[in-house]
């Protein structure tokens, strides 16, 4: 094993640059910290450890560099074996010491024990380490207990707006009535066909093709393989119905129901294990209803990673352009690290509330349009009754296309496009 492991990492070594498209997440180099990607398979961790190999070559011998991919089928590593890496490196290059290298392991995750090997080089080999992981519970919790104060974490997700554009090299020049159309050209796909970065320049029937592989993969090797789970076909009714839910409250009791009455036999603990697993390996992410009592239980909106699986595995999701856009911007909330949660009252809902220090500093309202009377009564009823609730003076509302300034009941309600939302710099450091 060590001969092939030698031949894997030689080869990397003569490898050219690699040829990626730079993402916005730039990681740091020389922290003395472990960083740690962690996201949903393909949405581009690996590419983000290329470049920054790209970055560090600039400056150092490559020879320095060594990077491992545990998802290498010709491997079965565990613990014990994890040292051979080390050893057939230290063989290769007996010159170079250890304390100057750069160690990249992808997918480390994959290894029973991995944290404590990483610790253990940590602490005793060298400081610049960079592990990914696809199990978010499975990396925090071990980072949690073996790793704590060493590392600083990044969650990774598809592509963003802008990074969605980069990828087809359209300029954006929000004043540029070209650039404009194209922009809301893109918009549109954007939310119909998700934002894994390696669907982005591929036909329709070749991309759905590539998300349904991704969903395959993610249930047979993360979920089945992982978590030793049997129903196989459960697990597949409820994962469409998790899928079907995005952006609405799930309820696991009605898919229990759903499926005894298809004659499924499952009981409702392993569907609420189900919907943790489905989280922790970043399929789709649920959101708590904002309480200021800690202890209290609320129930959970779902949402998926890319609105891309909905479309490709779901009848007509995209129908509803509305639910594509309260997804995306749920997902470039996250992407700025934002701590967010939904507000319900026994009258109406926001669709979101930002959260700093434990106060609520800002509320947003999701819509397509507001031609109506009747949905621009809704949409601001929810908006002023949760700007009410937590002593703000303003809100914002994103809409498709329709920009302007409102004010309702001492509350001002700011309306942005959806493009502007995603786009503008000045609102994402807002």
């Amino acid at each position: 094993m060590k001969k092939k492991i030698k031949q894997i990492i030689r080869d990397f070594h003569l490898q050219k640059p690699f040829e990626v498209h730079s993402r916005e997440l730039q990681l740091p180099i020389n922290t003395q910290k472990i960083i740690t990607l962690m996201g949903v398979r393909r949405c581009g961790k690996t590419s983000i450890l290329y470049e920054t190999i790209n970055r560090l070559t600039e400056t150092i011998d490559k020879k320095r560099i060594l990077f491992f991919n545990f998802e290498d089928e010709r491997f079965e590593l565990n613990q014990e074996s994890l040292d051979l890496i080390l050893q057939a490196y230290m063989e290769l290059y007996p010159e170079i010491e250890m304390k100057d290298t750069y160690l990249f392991f992808d997918e480390i995750q994959n290894v029973d024990g991995w944290e404590k090997f990483v610790r253990r080089v940590y602490d005793g080999v060298s400081k610049n380490i960079f592990i990914t992981g696809s199990n978010s519970k499975l990396l925090s919790r071990d980072i949690a207990t073996s790793l704590r104060g060493r590392t600083i974490t990044y969650e990774v997700f598809p592509l963003s707006f802008s990074e969605y554009l980069a990828f087809e090299n359209i300029e954006v020049d929000l004043y540029s009535t070209k650039s404009l159309a194209l922009i809301n050209n893109r918009l549109e796909k954007f939310l119909q066909n998700g934002a894994f970065p390696e669907t982005v320049l591929f036909d329709e029937k070749l991309r759905e093709k590539i998300l349904q592989d991704y969903f395959n993969v993610m249930i047979y090797k993360d979920l089945i393989e992982r978590f030793s789970i049997k129903n196989i076909e459960a697990l597949k009714f409820f994962l469409k119905r998790i899928l079907a839910s995005s952006t609405k409250l799930v309820s696991v009791n009605k898919i229990y129901n759903d499926l005894k009455s298809s004659g499924f036999k499952i009981g409702k603990n392993s569907l609420y294990e189900y919907l943790g697993y489905v989280e922790d390996i970043y399929l789709s992410l649920t959101l708590d209803r904002y309480s200021h009592k800690i202890s209290i239980q609320t129930d959970k909106k779902v949402y998926s990673i890319d609105i891309g699986f909905n479309n490709t595995l779901l009848y007509k999701f995209s129908d509803n352009i509305g639910k594509s856009m309260e997804n995306a911007v749920f997902l470039e909330l996250r992407r700025r690290e934002k701590e967010i949660y939904y507000h319900t009252d026994r009258t109406s809902e926001c669709d979101f509330v930002v959260v700093e220090k434990g106060t609520v500093v800002q509320a947003i309202q999701v819509t397509y349009e507001m031609d109506s009377e009747k949905t621009r009564d809704r949409e601001f009823k929810g908006l002023v009754n949760a700007c009410k609730e937590y002593n703000l003076d303003r809100g914002l509302i994103i809409a498709y296309e329709e920009e302007g300034i409102f004010e309702q009941d001492g509350v001002s309600i700011e309306v942005i496009s959806l493009v502007s939302f995603l786009l503008d710099d000045k609102l994402r450091n807002h």
